[in-house]
């Protein structure tokens, strides 16, 4: 027998965990459209622009593992707070930068904070959320980032509407990391608004939760990291993909710049509009229904964009695969977070959490180079197809190793034994979750 399954307040959670999530996101929304137009204003060459809004990822990648150790020993809510200050205090080193290199410094610090707050959320989520509600509650995480991504870019269109220049977007992100310090410091501590767990299981989770090395973590975890991680890490590059590949295919077919942004714009739109749907379906029925769709959607969009690139009305074709790529991404809100907090190990995620995201960032840094590297050699339309044939590897490392990798088998073997273990059906059949038979 198990415990219940203890409550799941979304009105804690919109409080302590998706407001500072959809503010944080509001101020990288605002900042990275405008970081290439304040380096060229700082004199900066093309490419050293492009390089500069590039360290944002180069500093996701650098902070993965050391943020994993950080929250080893700190709480998440600790983490959170300072992952807000260091990105105050980059924002204020871009907004006063003298020139590009002091800019390039703020970035990359502001990329080491992002990554550090996203971790510290989904350790938390983690750890507190029961099973039952994980992939709606990380599906709606990943929905609030999306909101925040979204609004960004509007809120610094309308201040340079005003008069404002483009380096104002860094004050849009330092009055969002002091409203989610504040916000932190005011709500109560959601550690223990959740009440997921009673003093003896906290002084259990304590004993459990210490410190260990990553090498550790790798050790133990290297068969999961090793397929499960790289389909996700290709999952990353196909979403990655999406974002460059559609504006480098305007361009290619000659499309204005208006309509592009229009239909782009909408598609964004059609990619928030389902974040919630996603999270259910993988909560009702497992993580595959979402998993594989998304997938397979996202390689076969890519591989049509290069077909319809020869059709007439390119327009029309081109607004029917954007909608197709984005209707995929946006049933996989969260999905790969729900997978992370799925495999991690549940009193100590930390560790697993950080190598699993510098695998994602690895693969979304590793698509635009990718693309621009087939182009050159060859063209565009086969740099879609080389995407969406990696995309079917992926689909194919999912349907062989993820069913084999049970969060509720493995909650059920620890707590009521391997006979009634064997008798759960797995996470990804239709008769889990509460799916029907």
């Amino acid at each position: 027998m198990t415990a219940p399954t203890p409550a799941f307040s979304w009105r804690t959670a919109a409080v302590a965990i998706y407001g500072p999530s959809a503010l944080f996101s509001i101020g990288e929304g605002s900042v990275l459209p405008m970081i290439p137009h304040v380096a060229e204003n700082l004199g900066a060459t093309i490419a050293a622009a492009g390089f500069i809004a590039a360290l944002e990822t180069v500093g996701e990648l650098a902070g993965s593992i050391p943020s994993g150790w950080l929250l080893q020993r700190m709480s998440e809510r600790t983490a959170m707070i300072l992952a807000a200050g260091a990105t105050l205090l980059g924002s204020a080193l871009a907004y006063f930068a003298p020139n590009p290199v002091v800019l390039g410094i703020g970035i990359l610090l502001i990329g080491i904070a992002a990554v550090v707050f996203l971790l510290a959320r989904q350790a938390f989520m983690t750890v507190y959320v029961p099973l039952p509600y994980r992939a709606r509650a990380l599906s709606t995480l990943g929905g609030a980032y999306r909101l925040g991504i979204s609004v960004g870019p509007f809120v610094i269109a309308g201040l340079i509407g005003l008069g404002a220049g483009p380096d104002a977007a860094f004050i849009v992100q330092a009055v969002a990391a002091v409203c989610i310090v504040v916000l932190l410091l005011v709500v109560k501590d959601p550690e223990r608004s959740f009440g997921a767990v009673d003093a003896l299981e906290a002084a259990e989770r304590e004993e459990l939760a210490r410190p260990e090395g990553m090498l550790a973590t790798l050790r133990r975890n290297g068969r999961v990291l090793a397929t499960v991680g790289t389909a996700s890490a290709i999952l990353s590059a196909l979403r990655a993909s999406r974002q460059v590949i559609l504006p480098l295919w305007a361009v290619a077919i000659a499309l204005p710049a208006e309509q592009s942004a229009v239909v782009i714009g909408a598609a964004a739109l059609i990619d928030f509009a389902l974040f919630y749907t996603g999270g259910w379906v993988m909560d009702r029925f497992g993580r595959m229904w979402v998993v594989m769709p998304v997938t397979i959607g996202l390689a076969l969009g890519h591989v049509a964009l290069a077909i319809t690139g020869a059709l007439p009305a390119p327009l029309v074709w081109f607004s029917v695969v954007a909608a197709v790529l984005a209707l995929a991404n946006g049933l996989g809100s969260g999905v790969l977070m729900t997978l992370s907090a799925d495999l991690a190990e549940p009193e100590n995620p930390a560790p697993f959490l950080a190598i699993w995201r510098l695998l994602n960032t690895a693969g979304g840094a590793a698509a635009p180079l990718l693309i621009s590297a087939v182009t050159a050699l060859v063209s565009l339309p086969v740099a879609a197809v080389a995407i969406g044939v990696l995309g079917a590897g992926g689909a194919w490392l999912y349907a062989v190793y993820l069913p084999r990798y049970d969060p509720r088998r493995r909650q059920l073997a620890g707590a009521g034994g391997a006979d009634d273990a064997l008798e759960t059906p797995p996470i990804d059949s239709p008769t889990a979750e509460g799916g029907p038979a």
